[in-house]
């Protein structure tokens, strides 16, 4: 696969719309956003010949053809044909998506498989070795929020099988990354208490409310003040 900077881009940005074609004046602004050159579409055309050699060399795409068949050109942009199981973002939404289904059927074992699948196919941040223009941004993204609602989904999948002690820590951290984030702190509110300790699931509600309050100047929501309510009802 490429190395120079701006192919590896080109070649990402294909990835991320792998399967539909994506036109060459989307190539330019990815590459150059506002300042393209005069050779900006012949530099946009030797790029994909690079690509389809690389792509001729490694055997990646399994066919004779990678100009004619994997990589060809539909008339206002480049389409890559690509088998979804070998793109981790492709696996990754799918598995997602099976996770979801799942928590929402009310089967906490096969969501928590499916999550944390899902989850492992990251090995650091989205697009972390590319260069980033606009439209690999706004994928980057995207990709960043589907992972903290799987991140969420499946710590409470995990809270529902019993699991709150192996959460805490990660729950912890993930609350003080985002302070505002409500759910979060719902589940460490949740995970605190199942495991015994209250008084720490209460200073969890009041950092939440105190970081509300300052920042956004509201208060937690009633389904979040309803937590706290319960543990000092039992307490």
């Amino acid at each position: 696969m490429p190395t120079a900077p701006k192919p590896r881009q080109l070649l990402a940005l294909l990835v991320a719309r792998a399967g539909t074609v994506v036109p060459v004046d989307v190539l330019v602004d990815e590459l150059w956003e506002n300042t393209p050159p005069r050779s900006a579409l012949t530099a946009v055309r030797t790029y994909i010949v690079q690509l389809r050699q690389s792509l001729a060399r490694t055997h990646a795409t399994g066919t004779a053809d990678p100009a004619g068949d994997v990589l060809p050109f539909a008339g206002w942009g480049y389409r890559l044909l690509v088998d979804p199981d070998r793109v981790d973002a492709a696996v990754f939404v799918r598995q997602a998506e099976l996770g979801r289904r799942a928590l929402l059927d009310g089967d906490h074992s096969r969501a928590s498989l499916h999550l944390h699948g899902a989850l492992r196919l990251w090995r650091g941040p989205a697009l972390a070795d590319v260069r980033i223009g606009p439209h690999l941004l706004a994928h980057r993204t995207t990709l960043e929020e589907l992972r903290l609602g799987v991140v969420e989904q499946r710590a409470e999948a995990d809270l529902r099988l019993g699991r709150h002690r192996q959460l805490i820590g990660e729950l912890t951290e993930l609350t003080v990354r985002y302070p505002l984030h409500e759910n979060l702190h719902s589940l460490l509110i949740i995970a605190l208490y199942r495991d015994g300790r209250a008084d720490q699931a209460l200073g969890a509600f009041a950092a939440l409310r105190e970081n509300l309050r300052e920042q956004l100047g509201i208060d937690p929501s009633p389904r979040v003040r309803s937590l706290q309510e319960a543990i000092l009802t039992s307490s």
